[in-house]
């Protein structure tokens, strides 16, 4: 884990920026969804995908370094976990301060996954290198 946290911390400002966003979105946001009843099993099943996707990528950068399958990790636990959300935010019995709070989840997740499912694609199509990492 300490090796990847040294390259992400060479990573551009931006990526940097981004993960931070993420770790927010995904990890933080999602447990103030146990404030309202009709939203606890949302929080519960949201933080576990969000945990599954990490443990994913960690588990391929563990054996494959930091490539661009990476991603393949968040794309498994998170194209299923949007989904759900998705139909939890058209849900009439949940009050609109949670369905903005899964809304605002679900974005961060949904543009996760485009920049996921873009390495994964890269990584399929031949492109394999490790991701450079500027020094």
């Amino acid at each position: 884990m300490e090796e990847f946290d040294l390259i992400v911390a060479q990573q551009p400002q931006w990526v940097q920026i981004w993960l931070n966003i993420l770790m927010f979105g995904a990890f933080v946001l999602p447990i103030t969804l146990v404030i309202w009843r009709q939203t606890r099993l949302t929080a519960l099943i949201t933080v576990v995908g969000s945990l599954l996707g990490a443990v994913g990528v960690i588990l391929i950068f563990s054996q494959m370094g930091y490539v661009r399958l990476m991603g393949l990790g968040h794309a498994v636990a998170w194209t299923p976990l949007a989904y759900y959300l998705w139909r939890q935010q058209g849900r009439s019995d949940i009050p609109t301060p949670p369905k903005w709070i899964i809304r605002v989840v679900l974005l961060t997740l949904v543009v996760s996954l485009v920049f996921d499912y873009v390495d994964v694609i890269r990584y399929l199509l031949g492109d394999r290198a490790a991701v450079p990492v500027p020094v």
